[in-house]
């Protein structure tokens, strides 16, 4: 299978509604794919994925290895733990960065300046999500805000090489408890997995800094099971070390979620009603009838 591309350089211009039909096909009925010329300064992605690479060389590796995890699996055994070295950095509301163990201030500083950057695109999309689900464009936004916006953080995650692949899991099978997750990955290593249709489909590495989307829980919710969030896993490779940076714009943890009032559908009313509206609207789209009974079901007069 060919995972969706969208390329955000099309959006301006007489292929936008080819392009907006792509993205919205691609939310509907895959739950991730790959955004090219999305304007974040691809000089700068390569300089954060080096410095993260030195980061986990320098400070996080050799722990990893002396971890009681690694210690075991060179035993035979198994366990229900992870093959990563992560860590996660809060940036919205609150940035936390300052507080990771032996970050520098050069890696601190490209860091903001990427995560800014990605910012400004996750809003975008989630606008163009709104359009193309009906909703007014800040709507995803506004249902992630708490007092102070939605939440923005980034898990930092190296999947070092494995000697027993076949006994362990860089990350296990699970879908993403927040709203819109992007993903800067490696390269060269591969790993990542999504499932479709029965069928693990494996994401090849990034070339070229395209950035991988993928939605979550907190979206399929919002969107009434239009937009599903995609069950995917890591699996571990003997040769090579995955780099995974992955970003989450998530509702703020007070924010109130619910499905968009605008897609549900009606519901609590007499069938008669209903079948008194489809007499003198059998040949119209069905859609206009439900936005009636709906108006209907609340009071509204129609």
């Amino acid at each position: 299978m060919e995972i969706p591309v969208i390329d955000f350089g099309e959006l301006d211009g007489e292929n936008r509604m080819k392009t907006m039909s792509l993205l919205d096909h691609a939310c509907d009925k895959w739950g991730f794919f790959m955004v090219d010329n999305h304007g974040i300064d691809k000089e700068l992605m390569e300089k954060v994925k080096s410095m993260i690479n030195s980061h986990y060389e320098e400070h996080l590796k050799e722990k990893f290895y002396q971890s009681e995890m690694v210690k075991s699996l060179s035993e035979g055994k198994t366990s229900d733990a992870d093959w990563e070295s992560s860590f996660f950095i809060w940036h919205k509301p609150t940035s936390n960065i300052c507080k990771i163990p032996n970050i520098s201030d050069e890696l601190i500083k490209t860091m903001d300046e990427y995560v800014s950057q990605l910012h400004k695109f996750t809003e975008r999309l989630s606008n163009l999500m709104c359009e193309n689900l009906g909703l007014g464009q800040e709507y995803i936004m506004n249902a992630f805000s708490g007092p102070e916006g939605p939440a923005f953080g980034t898990k930092v995650a190296k999947y070092p090489e494995c000697p027993r692949p076949e006994l362990m899991r860089g990350l296990r099978e699970h879908t993403d408890a927040g709203g819109i997750i992007l993903l800067l990955q490696d390269d060269q290593v591969p790993g990542l997995e999504f499932l479709k249709d029965g069928k693990w489909i494996p994401i090849p590495p990034s070339k070229n800094n395209t950035i991988f989307v993928n939605t979550g829980d907190q979206l399929e919710i919002l969107s009434n099971g239009r937009y599903k969030s995609a069950v995917h896993r890591v699996m571990t490779v003997k040769d090579g070390c995955r780099l995974s940076i992955a970003t989450f714009y998530n509702p703020a943890g007070d924010a109130v979620i619910s499905p968009a009032p605008d897609l549900l559908y009606p519901s609590g009313y007499r069938f008669q009603d209903y079948l008194k509206l489809y007499s003198t609207t059998k040949f119209g789209d069905k859609g206009s009838r439900f936005h009636t009974m709906k108006k209907m079901e609340s009071g509204d007069s129609v």
